[in-house]
């Protein structure tokens, strides 16, 4: 099977079968555009479910099915290779099926849980991310480290880890090894805040509302939240829980004015490059923003949600999939450590400052 990157100029970019079809037996309408896309999809969605069940065989409620996803998409780019007829519908995933799955998360929040947090627990919420993102995207300058990536490292960290990255992408623009990488960083760096987190904890004697606050305000995957904060006693893990959830809600304020800035770059080049690009408006924040009033204002069963719940996640894993189907290892070693470094920094930072917000807030 070829890869995508090593197609000769012979070969079709849509698959033979639906290419070769004359004007007369050509499908039309919705079938015809949804026949070529059926290939990728499928891929994409044999992978999302291997990586579902692989994370409830091995029973690690904190490994997330993104994250495999995105592994086993990459080792079938770095061996077999992806083939090409898939092509269509990977792309689809990445853009299409990762829009609406980020609607969907709506559904997880209402504004009565970001009410339990508490206007001090906000403040300290809020303070932490920005402060983080800042920083990240600072010392991603000092360290030379290339914009796109440094950005998308300071998003899965300030905000909510892989699911961040992902969503940030659609206005960064970076590419699929940026992605591939600041995935990874989140992933190895949330993962050692999540072990860690218990024995700060205790450390510095914290009550089950500090620390639910600390590892929902600093820790960056949903999941290793969850498993962190349980750790100390019931109340705090339900307190943290709902301190991430309201960070998660952060990110669509995140995505809306990293969108206007994007747009004011462009606006210093060429009038035609403006004219041709426009602005990188994420439309697909207010779909997330509804369903977070919805979800607030219209009685929804505890079934719904958790359907949706999983088809959120769901269609999350499909769209890491097809993003590790289109990573090349050899890219991301051309990357070298220096972001892994930036991830490192930014990770120390994001827990040393809650904490100390935290402590200045009366916590």
């Amino acid at each position: 099977m070829k890869r995508f990157h090593a197609m000769s100029a012979h070969e079709e970019d849509v698959p033979t079968a639906y290419s070769r079809l004359s004007d007369d037996t050509a499908p039309t309408g919705p079938l015809g555009a949804l026949l070529p896309l059926l290939p990728g999809l499928a891929t994409a969605a044999a992978i999302a479910a291997i990586a579902i069940a692989l994370r409830n065989l091995i029973g690690i409620a904190a490994l997330s099915p993104l994250i495999l996803s995105i592994v086993l998409g990459m080792v079938i780019a770095n061996t077999v290779g992806a083939p090409a007829w898939a092509k269509p519908g990977i792309t689809f995933s990445l853009r299409r099926i990762l829009r609406f799955a980020i609607i969907l998360l709506g559904l997880q929040l209402t504004l009565s849980q970001i009410g339990e947090v508490g206007a001090r627990g906000l403040a300290v919420v809020v303070a932490t991310l920005a402060a983080t993102f800042l920083f990240t995207k600072a010392a991603g300058r000092l360290l030379g480290v290339e914009r796109k990536l440094a950005e998308l490292i300071a998003a899965g960290t300030s905000v909510c880890g892989a699911s961040a990255v992902i969503a940030t992408n659609t206005v960064t623009e970076g590419s699929d090894e940026d992605v591939a990488y600041a995935v990874a960083c989140v992933t190895v760096f949330g993962s050692i805040a999540m072990i860690a987190a218990p024995f700060i904890g205790r450390l510095l004697s914290l009550d089950p509302v500090a620390y639910g606050l600390f590892t929902g305000a600093t820790i960056h995957e949903v999941a290793q939240v969850v498993a962190a904060a349980f750790q100390g006693g019931d109340a705090a893990g339900h307190f943290g829980t709902i301190v991430k959830l309201s960070r998660v809600l952060m990110l669509a304020p995140l995505i809306l004015a990293l969108g206007f800035a994007a747009w004011d770059r462009s606006a210093e080049g060429p009038r035609e490059g403006r004219a041709r690009r426009g602005a990188p408006m994420p439309w697909f924040v207010f779909g997330f923003l509804a369903l977070v009033v919805v979800n607030s204002l219209v009685p929804i069963s505890e079934e719904i949600h958790q359907g949706v719940a999983f088809l959120a996640s769901f269609l999350l894993s499909m769209a890491l999939a097809a993003m590790g189907l289109e990573t090349h290892l050899g890219k991301l070693k051309r990357q070298g450590l220096r972001p892994a470094l930036l991830g490192l920094l930014a990770s120390l930072f994001i827990a040393s400052f809650g904490l100390c917000a935290i402590k200045l807030a009366g916590f």
